[in-house]
């Protein structure tokens, strides 16, 4: 859990950035076949297992304050207004981050067949299970960190092979 909170500012923002990118069509798009209500009860069962709900737990408020920020850059003279706006439209909207679980538990329960998500939910109680959802954001966090160091590495010896062609063309780079 407590790996999952360390994360949290950073999937705070994926989400939102996530959210505010999707092009209005895209959003639009015809939702997922409807799955059984026992599919999606253990899909729910999974992704709160999971703590998935940490994920978008500030949705609401994050992108109340990017539209806020986004709207005193366009209106300045607003800007005091628009302050005291912000926590009435966040108050008002409360509790709507709860939609993305709800669209989340229906992508799980198309993804996966009702006994798959009932297996997953045997897993994830499992103490490999909860190992996995306890080390997996670190794994993935070194994972990412190793991936960046590498690709930084590799890039200088790119660089040096780009080098060498050119240099047999007699051009320096």
């Amino acid at each position: 859990m407590k790996s999952v909170l360390k994360f949290l500012p950073a999937a705070t923002l994926a989400v939102g950035l996530a959210l505010s990118a999707v092009p209005a069509a895209a959003q639009q798009q015809a939702a997922p076949p409807k799955a059984s209500p026992a599919a999606i009860a253990a899909a729910k069962e999974i992704l709160q297992i999971k703590n998935a709900g940490a994920m978008y737990a500030g949705a609401v408020p994050g992108l109340v304050e990017k539209t806020k920020v986004a709207l005193i850059q366009q209106n300045l003279n607003y800007q005091k207004d628009l302050n005291e706006v912000a926590p009435i439209v966040a108050k008002q909207l409360e509790g709507r981050q709860n939609e993305i679980g709800e669209g989340m538990a229906q992508i799980y329960a198309s993804e996966f067949t009702e006994q798959e998500l009932k297996d997953l939910v045997v897993f994830y109680k499992s103490p490999l299970g909860q190992k996995l959802i306890t080390s997996e954001p670190r794994a993935i966090g070194l994972s990412m960190a190793f991936m960046n160091s590498w690709a930084q590495n590799f890039s200088e010896t790119v660089m040096g092979a780009f080098r060498a062609e050119m240099r047999k063309r007699g051009k320096e780079i």
